[in-house]
């Protein structure tokens, strides 16, 4: 893998852990909130507990390159079902700019699922922990 491919990899990885370390610790603060807000998209509130793990323990596994591809995997399908359950089936019953705004978050989490499966498939990269380690996920 060239260095132009290895630094985009290294650069994708780090905004993309950005986005849900961030989500994940602010979630922290306000837990309850957090699991009512889980059970408003038909999902048990305590489902909350296992998306702040995957979101900032995921997050930091994708930021550091470790078990990347597998992480990817999780992340996708993760952004696919929020994407449905919080902004697509919402915006159905909106008016106007809030049903464009829900709209533009379904997308938006459909962008992020589609970088996630190229992280998948590409790897983690030459600037990651998988490479250092040598590992080949099951999946490679």
């Amino acid at each position: 893998m060239n260095t132009l491919s290895s630094t985009a990899i290294l650069a994708g990885r780090v905004l993309l852990a950005l986005i849900f370390i961030m989500a994940g610790v602010s979630k922290l603060g306000d837990i309850s909130g957090t699991m009512a807000y889980t059970a408003s998209g038909g999902l048990p509130g305590v489902f909350a507990l296992p998306a702040i793990a995957l979101e900032v323990l995921g997050g930091l596994a994708i930021l550091v390159g470790w078990q990347t591809r597998i992480t990817a995997l999780l992340f996708a399908a993760f952004c696919l079902v929020a994407g449905v359950l919080y902004h697509y089936l919402p915006a159905q019953g909106a008016e106007g700019m809030a049903q464009m705004m829900q709209m533009t978050m379904f997308y938006k989490n459909i962008g992020l699922a589609g970088g996630f499966l190229i992280l998948a498939g590409a790897g983690a990269g030459a600037y990651a922990l998988d490479a250092r380690q040598g590992s080949r996920t099951a999946l490679a």
